[in-house]
């Protein structure tokens, strides 16, 4: 309940800020008396599509700390935080990477990374993960989120978001328009779209923002494999990557929030393919295989 309630109440307050910024530059007020302002329209999906993907961005170090509970290791109160720093701080330095943040959090095994840049990131690691796996194990996880960090991947994916939303906001009212022009062809053409703008625009909202889901997620499979393989160059062989996926497979995942799913080690597939933000595990295994 604490994570739904995170997410929604991010989502209402981008919502507001993009509204009063769409509002103060008149980015909203794309219908004129010659009817649609395609550059307006455009103006206002790019506010709407980028600004909504980077203030999510901004803030997800920020509310996955808060939605998994994770506390943030600074001075090591035991051997594992001693081993857990020592181990990310190991990888970072390999990586070229300033020191992230390092935290833990109960849970099933997972493991994510996530931050607004390279220079502020965060590992976080849940405790089923460490009381599961061997070390070696563990550190090739570790060495996979530092990847993800190293390749830049929530920038990545949040620059793919952005694109996906614009065309998404503004194919979406574009459609709405032509199908409302359409239906009211003949009539006061002044008074502004009907409610046949309102309805196609809803529809064409959600079956766009499937489509764009599958892009997403596309790219976020394609970024995996890049970070396995990063895990294996860090570690020097991809034996440990190997053990830490085949260990996976048999455990049942801990569930991330939605904005740091993607980054996370291991994500249950969704109910296809093309939506799910991991590849399956025996293909990862496979290219490392190959890779090795």
């Amino acid at each position: 309940m604490k994570r739904i309630m995170l997410l929604i109440a991010t989502n209402l307050a981008i919502v507001l800020v993009l509204g009063i910024v769409s509002t103060l530059t008149g980015a909203n007020r794309f219908f004129t008396s010659g009817g649609l302002d395609f550059g307006r329209l455009l103006f206002f999906a790019l506010i709407m599509g980028f600004g909504g993907a980077f203030i999510s961005l901004w803030l997800s170090k920020t509310i996955a700390k808060w939605s998994t509970g994770a506390r943030v290791v600074e001075s090591p109160a035991n051997s594992t935080e001693f081993w857990l720093l020592e181990t990310v701080g190991r990888s970072a330095q390999k990586a070229g990477l300033p020191m992230p943040e390092v935290a833990i959090y109960e849970g099933e095994p997972n493991a994510f990374a996530t931050g607004a840049s390279r220079n502020s990131s965060l590992v976080a690691v849940s405790t089923g993960l460490l009381q599961s796996m061997t070390r070696a194990e563990a550190e090739a996880v570790l060495a996979h989120e530092v990847a993800h960090i190293a390749n830049g991947d929530m920038v990545t994916l949040t620059l793919i978001q952005g694109v996906v939303n614009t065309f998404v906001i503004f194919l979406a009212r574009v459609v709405g328009w032509f199908v409302d022009s359409a239906l009211r062809k003949g009539g006061d053409e002044q008074s502004g779209p009907g409610i046949a703008y309102t309805i196609t625009v809803v529809i064409c909202d959600i079956a766009f923002g499937i489509l764009a889901c599958i892009i997403v997620m596309y790219f976020s499979r394609a970024r995996e494999f890049r970070a396995d393989a990063g895990a294996a160059q860090l570690m020097g062989t991809p034996r440990p990557m190997v053990a830490a996926l085949r260990r996976l497979g048999g455990m049942e995942a801990g569930d991330l929030p939605q904005n740091v799913a993607t980054a996370g080690i291991n994500a249950r597939p969704g109910w296809l393919d093309l939506f799910s933000s991991h590849p399956p595990i025996a293909r990862r295994i496979e290219a490392l295989e190959h890779a090795g």
